[in-house]
């Protein structure tokens, strides 16, 4: 089992930045990769990033690439997404999580509550 909480959402401007946390534990070596999710109401939840727990890997969605940056420190457990030159199409609930490498949202098992972010104009 492994339990994932995000931090780090708030309230910013476009054009500001803003670095999400997710604090893993539990059987985290039971998963291959962290990463996160979004979902603005009324639209499909979609894949932003991900990153092996060894690091080696990373993947963006095309909205993100250049803007976000994840990366992971094992010592502490904790997958970050720093989020630069925000936009208001970025506001949406964003979710952790942990699981395969993979970009499709059944694929994963472990999910945490999501925190919010929202991007005003």
């Amino acid at each position: 089992q492994v339990q994932l909480v995000e931090s780090g959402g708030g309230l910013v401007q476009a054009g500001d930045s803003l670095r999400l946390s997710c604090a893993a534990s539990g059987r985290t070596f039971s998963t291959y990769a962290v990463g996160w999710f979004r979902q603005a109401p009324g639209k499909e939840r979609e894949f932003v990033s991900n990153i092996t727990w060894s690091g080696r890997t990373t993947y963006y969605a095309d909205s993100v690439k250049g803007r976000f940056a994840i990366s992971r420190d094992n010592a502490k457990n904790t997958v970050y997404l720093q989020m630069n030159s925000l936009k208001p199409e970025d506001t949406a609930i964003y979710y952790c999580v942990a699981g395969p490498r993979s970009t499709v949202v059944a694929a994963y098992n472990y999910w945490g509550p999501g925190t919010q972010v929202t991007v005003s104009s």
